[in-house]
């Protein structure tokens, strides 16, 4: 398994970053999803609010103002209606202030095709019930409107997928055919909202990370094939917490990353599919988890523990956070494991 950085640099002291920097923090959500992102000029973006009650927010909310030094979240970004990615919404928004929520739009009935569940409206309406500042439907090209900062590399932010439709290049751009096209084949039709997740690039400078929160298999080609439609990234947030109706090999081996990062849960992730994948994908150097995979069956799915947040299941488990570091110019990045304080630098790709 290649886990260690070609071009690493390993510390086991606590870090002091220089400003400039655009961070981003895995919170430990059990299973669930939260990205903090905070930008070089201080703005911040939140991925997904994880799962409803007070542990999600909690913890969300202790990163984001003990950690990241934050006082508001200026962005929230829903990736799509399932608990364990909006749930902790209403509860953040009682605990901080947030600015501008990005979504879908939020669906009349429960938007998984395959069941029903005549009860959504009601436990989606604490989130559409929150007080913040506005709403925002994003679509694909969507550029978030954010602050640069002097002295760091520009930053843009751009939602590339959402509802199942992808980004398209400009009129004017002729790409490619992506060679991976029909290398592995479609799986059936995904009839839950994990298929119309909204997924966001982020660079600063040359440095290029995606989440695509639990986009699943059909949708993750048509991001890539029969044209890539978004290029290569550094990091690469694991879909739907490395579980294998995500983690199409044609994306990841289109996107090229040298780390992943999954927020997987103690038994949740980490599917056998996903590693296969990742390990596949001759570009990772390293494979980031938020949990360490407690499964009996199959315990061989999990990367070095040096690259894990936590190694204990709920009862112990004390909410270590991952994070990543892009320098002011965006020609490198550092991955923190604050558990056991080791830290490893990679080096921004050529593009």
């Amino acid at each position: 398994m290649r886990i260690l950085p070609l071009l690493s640099l390993l510390f086991t002291v606590s870090i002091t970053y220089a400003k400039g920097t655009l961070d981003v923090y895995w919170v430990d959500v059990e299973g669930g999803a939260a990205t903090l992102v905070v930008t070089p000029a201080g703005e911040s973006l939140l991925v997904d609010t994880g799962n409803p009650g007070t542990r999600d927010a909690g913890r969300i909310h202790k990163v984001a103002t003990k950690v990241a030094g934050l006082k508001k979240i200026d962005h929230l970004i829903t990736t799509h209606f399932h608990g364990d990615h909006y749930g902790g919404a209403a509860m953040l928004a009682n605990l901080m202030p947030i600015g501008v929520v990005n979504d879908n739009g939020i669906p009349a009935k429960n938007p998984d095709r395959h069941r029903k569940n005549p009860i959504f409206p009601q436990l989606v309406k604490p989130y559409r019930d929150m007080k913040v500042d506005s709403r925002n439907v994003v679509k694909p090209g969507y550029v978030f409107p954010l602050r640069q900062s002097k002295g760091s590399a520009k930053l843009k932010v751009t939602c590339v997928v959402a509802n199942q439709k992808v980004i398209q290049p400009p009129p004017n751009v002729r790409l490619a055919k992506n060679p991976l096209t029909g290398s592995v084949p479609a799986k059936p039709e995904d009839l839950s909202d994990n298929a119309n997740s909204v997924a966001t690039l982020f660079e600063l400078g040359p440095f290029r990370f995606i989440d695509c929160g639990d986009l699943t298999w059909n949708v993750e080609a048509k991001l890539v094939t029969p044209f890539n439609l978004i290029g290569t990234v550094d990091v690469y947030q694991v879909n739907h917490h490395g579980l294998d109706t995500s983690n199409n090999p044609v994306l990841i081996n289109s996107l090229t990353p040298t780390v992943s990062v999954m927020n997987n849960g103690h038994t949740k992730g980490c599917g056998a599919g996903s590693f296969a994948a990742l390990k596949g994908c001759k570009s990772i150097k390293a494979m980031w988890q938020v949990h360490k995979n407690l499964r009996q069956k199959d315990p061989e799915n999990n990367s070095n523990e040096d690259f894990i947040a936590n190694l204990t299941d709920r009862d112990g488990c004390k909410g270590h956070y991952l994070k990543l570091s892009v320098a002011a110019d965006g020609k490198s990045y550092t991955m923190h494991n604050p558990r056991n304080g080791k830290t490893f630098t990679y080096q921004t790709q050529a593009r």
